[in-house]
C-alpha cells in the first residue's frame, strides 16, 4: 500500500485513467459480507493470472497463465537451483517490479515455494539508496537485470562493498553482456547466471547451470520438462552448431494462449511448440544456447544479418561506456545501416575510438556507420533499454512514418485487434 502511494502521489508515475463500471476491491468486499464463504476448488488447469506482455516490439497482449503453468516454473526453477539453495534461510532481493513476470514468478512465488524471504526495492533507479539496503540487509541472491548490474559495478559505493553471504546472482529480462559480467565476477566472484524467459512461458525456460566458472555468453541450458528446438525460415529444426534460427519451446510452463486473441494464438504455436520470435542458436553439443537477438531486432545490412547485441557486447568491452544500443536505420546504398547510442562515462571517448574498437572485432558490414553520445538511453519500467523507441525516433527525424514500415507480423497483430 505505501509502495502504490509513493508511486502514485509522490513519483507521480501512474497516469489519471478511469475504467467504466468498475467495482473497488472494498465496494466489493462490502456487497460479499453477508454471503456465507465457499471454498472455491482450483484445478490445474485453471486460470491464474491474464498477464500481459511488455509490447516493447508490439502490441500487448495478455498471456493466459494457469495455475499449473506457474507451478511447473516454480519448480523447474527448484530443479535447478536447490543444491545451491537451502530452504528456509535465504535473503532475496526484489529490484524488479513484482507485476513483472520474472519477479512474480521468481522474487514472489518461488521465494514462497523455498521459504526465503524477499528483499524488496521500490527505486531501484535510486542506485545510492539501493547500494544502502544491501549493505543493511547482506542478500544471499540478487536477481535483476543487466543495466542493473551495470549500474551497480559502476557505483563507486558499491565497489568498496563485500556482500559476504552473496550465494547466487540471476540476470534475465534482457541479455547479460560480457563486459558487465566480467567486471560483476571480478568484484563479487560471483558470475551472473543468465537465464531466458518470456511472458508467455511463466517465464522460465533455460538458465545457466550454478556450477558455472567462466563468463558463457549463453543463456544456458533448458529447465526440466522443457524441450525447446531452433528452426530455419523453412521450419526445419537445426541441429548444427553456430546456426542461428528462431527458438520454440515446448513445455508445462507454456500459456493456453492469448485472451481473446484467437488469431494471434494460432499464429505464435508451431503444433504444440511457442514460436518465442526470439533468434537463437546451439552454443555447443552439451545443449547449450546462445540468444542471438529479438528477430524484429535484426538489421539487415545489403541482405547480411546483423544482430545488435553483437555490436553492442564490443562497445561495452570498452572502459569509457556505461551504456549503449544499436539499430538499424534506412539506407539508399544497403537497405539499412548500423546506429549507435552511447552514454559515456569519460566525455574523451569518441567515434574514430569507437568505430576503431568495432573494426578490431566486428567484419565490416557490422561496423556502426553512425554515432550518437546520449546522456541517457530510454528504458522499460524494469530497465530493459526500449530499441523500438530509438528506432522511431530516428524516423521521425528522416521524415518517415514509423507505422509504414510496419512489419508483416505488426500488421497482423494490428488486424487480430478484432478478435474476441
Amino acid at each position: 500500500y505505501l509502495i502504490n502511494m509513493f508511486a502514485k502521489y509522490l513519483k507521480r508515475i501512474v497516469p489519471r485513467y478511469s475504467i467504466p463500471n468498475a467495482i473497488t476491491y472494498k465496494q466489493a468486499m462490502l456487497a460479499g459480507e453477508g454471503y456465507p464463504y465457499t471454498r472455491p476448488f482450483i484445478a490445474r488447469d485453471d486460470l491464474a493470472f491474464l498477464q500481459y506482455t511488455g509490447g516493447t516490439t508490439g502490441t500487448a497482449k495478455g498471456a493466459m497463465l494457469t495455475h499449473g503453468n506457474l507451478l511447473a516454473n516454480v519448480e523447474q526453477a527448484w530443479g535447478m537451483y536447490h543444491s545451491r539453495l537451502t530452504e528456509g534461510e535465504e535473503l532475496i532481493v526484489t529490484a524488479i517490479p513484482l507485476y513483472h513476470v520474472f519477479a512474480l514468478t521468481i522474487n514472489c512465488l518461488f521465494c514462497i515455494r523455498i521459504g526465503a524471504a524477499s528483499l524488496l526495492i521500490p527505486d531501484a533507479r535510486n542506485i545510492r539508496a539501493f547500494v544502502k539496503e544491501l549493505r543493511n540487509y547482506d542478500p544471499t541472491v540478487i536477481t535483476g537485470v543487466n543495466t542493473l548490474f551495470n549500474a551497480l559495478i559502476n557505483n563507486e559505493d558499491f565497489c568498496n562493498m563485500h556482500i559476504s553471504k552473496l550465494k547466487l546472482t540471476i540476470g534475465g529480462g534482457t541479455s547479460v553482456q560480457k563486459g558487465v559480467e566480467i567486471k560483476w565476477f571480478t568484484h563479487t566472484g560471483l558470475h551472473i547466471l543468465e537465464g531466458y524467459g518470456l511472458t508467455e512461458c511463466s517465464p522460465l525456460v533455460a538458465v545457466c547451470p550454478f556450477n558455472v566458472d567462466e563468463y558463457t555468453g549463453t543463456i544456458g541450458v533448458p529447465v526440466p520438462s522443457t524441450d525447446v528446438i531452433i528452426l530455419d525460415k523453412d521450419n526445419r529444426i537445426i541441429t548444427d552448431v553456430d546456426v542461428p534460427g528462431e527458438l520454440l519451446v515446448k513445455g508445462p510452463q507454456v500459456m493456453r494462449g492469448y485472451y481473446g486473441r484467437e488469431i494471434a494464438t494460432q499464429k505464435v504455436f508451431f503444433g504444440e511448440y511457442l514460436k518465442t520470435g526470439d533468434m537463437a542458436c546451439w552454443a555447443n553439443r552439451n545443449g547449450y544456447i546462445r540468444l542471438v537477438d529479438r528477430k524484429k531486432d535484426l538489421i539487415l545490412v545489403s541482405g547480411f544479418n546483423v544482430y545488435p547485441s553483437e555490436i553492442e557486447d564490443v562497445i561495452m568491452l570498452h572502459p569509457n561506456v556505461l551504456e549503449v544500443a544499436a539499430i538499424g536505420v534506412p539506407s539508399k546504398h544497403s537497405g539499412e545501416s548500423v546506429k549507435v547510442f552511447i552514454v559515456r562515462k569519460n566525455k574523451a571517448l569518441t567515434e574514430e575510438m569507437v568505430k576503431t574498437m568495432c573494426r578490431k572485432h566486428l567484419t565490416a558490414y557490422k561496423v556502426p556507420k553512425y554515432i550518437e553520445f546520449r546522456e541517457s538511453l530510454p528504458k522499460t519500467n524494469v530497465g530493459k533499454i526500449m530499441r523500438k523507441e530509438l528506432r522511431e525516433a530516428e524516423l521521425r527525424k528522416m521524415g518517415i512514418n514509423p507505422g509504414e514500415l510496419a512489419t508483416e507480423e505488426n500488421t497482423r497483430e494490428k488486424t487480430d485487434k478484432t478478435d474476441k
